[in-house]
């Protein structure tokens, strides 16, 4: 996530988000970086533009550049932002959006906007192939977006009740989910684990809450691929302890693939 202050947990650390991909693409050969999301405001496009291609260069081309308006505007104000309104905040991502696409391709940049004025930058180099782009929201503005630069749809946890409704209107991009998960590694531990993920994300609601052991969780993500979902974003309500992660793969991933 991209942030400078823990939403929720002030007094809990938290780093920054493209120093933490980086670090992670120097630590990896096959994973595929990128966060949910980058927040607009924090960056100028052409900072931006050349940040991702840097990082899609120095992997080996597995960054992808997931992207938004800001979640929470306070944070951009408290810490010196000019938030301004959400209209605001979307028409700059909607010219972020066009501006990154333009320094990609390596062509000197001539824009007039509302929110930024670029005078001839030609940025070197160019992407090694595609850096996908991904938006997240169901809103119509977003969706507008969505449908025009995004590769990749991702609907939030709390806002898994629209998706259906909405789909149809994003165009080619592919589609992915934001899922919590409590995985049962241990029946006499179950309600333990259920309560104790109640109690940190009951506010998240229950229709992207997948709990129970690796056999009880994968027919819920087959249902949900066989809908059209390409991908999930898997948040462990234990904080994803290194035991979870690779149960989880060995119970969950390896009956997806």
């Amino acid at each position: 996530m991209d942030h400078l202050v823990t939403p929720g947990a002030p007094d809990q650390p938290v780093y920054e988000a493209f120093t933490t991909a980086t670090w992670l693409a120097a630590a990896t050969d096959r994973l595929r970086i990128g966060h949910l999301v980058l927040c607009d405001g924090f960056r100028h496009p052409a900072v931006l533009a050349r940040q991702a291609v840097t990082l899609d260069h120095l992997s080996g081309g597995r960054f992808e550049l997931g992207i938004g308006s800001g979640s929470t505007p306070a944070e951009l104000v408290a810490s010196g932002f000019d938030a301004g309104n959400a209209a605001q905040r979307r028409g700059r991502l909607h010219e972020t959006l066009a501006l990154v696409r333009r320094f990609w391709t390596g062509e000197p940049v001539h824009y007039e906007g509302t929110f930024f004025h670029v005078d001839g930058v030609r940025q070197c180099p160019v992407p090694l192939g595609t850096i996908p782009i991904v938006i997240g929201g169901t809103g119509p503005e977003t969706v507008a977006l969505v449908s025009e630069y995004a590769d990749w749809w991702n609907v939030p946890i709390h806002q898994l009740d629209r998706r259906a409704a909405v789909r149809s209107e994003v165009g080619g991009a592919r589609q992915s989910i934001q899922v919590l998960v409590t995985l049962i590694t241990d029946e006499n531990r179950r309600d333990e684990l259920v309560g104790l993920a109640s109690r940190r994300f009951g506010r998240m609601g229950e229709e992207g809450h997948l709990v129970g052991t690796g056999a009880e969780i994968v027919p819920r993500l087959a249902a949900l691929a066989a809908d059209g979902v390409e991908r999930f974003y898997t948040w462990f309500t234990d904080f994803a302890p290194p035991e979870t992660l690779a149960a989880f793969g060995r119970e969950v991933i390896a009956d997806m693939e």
